[in-house]
């Protein structure tokens, strides 16, 4: 896909104009989103993202050694951003637990959660550069990226067998801990500020704590998700705007399904069956590249693995709870 500088600079211009002009209203307007406002930008963000996989359909140049097609570049687009929302619906229990952890009183959960989708996309950047050049490189990397996606998928799934036993509080992590031992801090929360000076003494809020926290766990969300969106599609390009629209409305997500997001009990299922498929997908890649098969993956099979994954994990996830509810209602009456 030939993307030339003049269209990066004006992708990165706009998003990071958004990116401003979200962060300076929240940092005049500290609140709790409500539930229309929570429609409107999901609404809003997901729109932009359908509209901005549609022009990659309708402008996009291929390269001419390439064998895509526009429209191809499309589908690996929405196949990214799918599993990339997807995977930021399940990093949501994480932040729940972190925020509720670290009591952040609701008005400052929303900067917290822009913050930490900021930090998010700082380092996806990283790693998507990091990535690209290792896959320029060598494309036995794939072997590599395929192995860690599996192990990654096995892990939900013995995460998910084991989660009644114990929830993991991501706020203790070993990073934070000694954070909170060097630096001198305040027990009291000061607007959207990550300082305050006391007595002529510099001391760091909870809210610094709190974005440091989410920064970490960021870290580790984002060696999940480069290796699984790189098996979609290996333009940096698509790869970078896929994690941004699926990170923005994030937060807004938050609010708006927190009650919601703890039904959907089987997303981690849902989710380690299309990082498994994405692994082999991987496989088949590298060693179609050695000629050793014949056979790759096609991205409208993967978009469409993806999109059933979803739909049915959803579903039997909102049918088992609701079931589940009815039957704790009939044993209370």
């Amino acid at each position: 896909m030939h993307v030339t500088p003049v269209v990066w600079v004006v992708t990165l211009t706009v998003l990071t104009l958004v990116l401003v002009f979200d962060v300076r209203h929240m940092m005049k307007h500290p609140h709790e989103p409500s539930m229309k406002e929570c429609g409107l930008a999901i609404t809003g963000f997901v729109s932009a993202a359908i509209l901005f996989g549609i022009g990659i359909g309708l402008f996009a140049r291929p390269l001419p050694e390439s064998k895509h097609s526009s429209w191809d570049y499309a589908i690996e687009f929405f196949s990214g951003y799918l599993t990339e929302y997807s995977l930021s619906i399940d990093n949501l229990f994480v932040f729940i637990i972190i925020l509720g952890s670290m009591s952040v009183p609701r008005k400052y959960q929303q900067f917290a959660l822009m913050c930490g989708i900021i930090l998010a996309l700082i380092f996806r950047g990283i790693f998507i550069l990091v990535g690209a050049a290792i896959i320029e490189a060598a494309a036995w990397v794939f072997f590599i990226f395929g192995a860690f996606l599996l192990y990654t998928g096995i892990k939900l799934v013995i995460d998910y067998r084991k989660h009644d036993d114990e929830e993991k509080d991501e706020s203790d992590n070993a990073v934070m801990r000694w954070i909170k031992r060097v630096v001198p801090s305040t027990p009291e929360y000061h607007d959207t500020h990550f300082s305050v000076k006391i007595d002529g003494k510099r001391l760091f809020t909870p809210l610094f704590f709190v974005i440091v926290t989410l920064g970490t766990v960021d870290i580790m969300f984002a060696l999940d998700s480069i290796p699984a969106i790189f098996g979609l599609t290996q333009e940096p390009y698509l790869v970078f705007t896929a994690n941004f629209f699926a990170l923005m409305g994030l937060r807004q997500l938050y609010f708006l399904l927190g009650n919601l997001l703890k039904r959907l009990i089987y997303l981690s299922l849902g989710l380690a069956f299309i990082l498994c498929f994405i692994a082999v997908k991987l496989v088949l890649h590298a060693l179609h590249h050695y000629h050793v098969v014949a056979f790759e993956v096609p991205t409208m099979l993967s978009l469409a693995v993806i999109v059933v994954t979803i739909g049915i994990t959803a579903a039997a996830s909102l049918i088992k709870t609701k079931h589940d509810g009815k039957d704790e209602g009939a044993v209370a009456a």
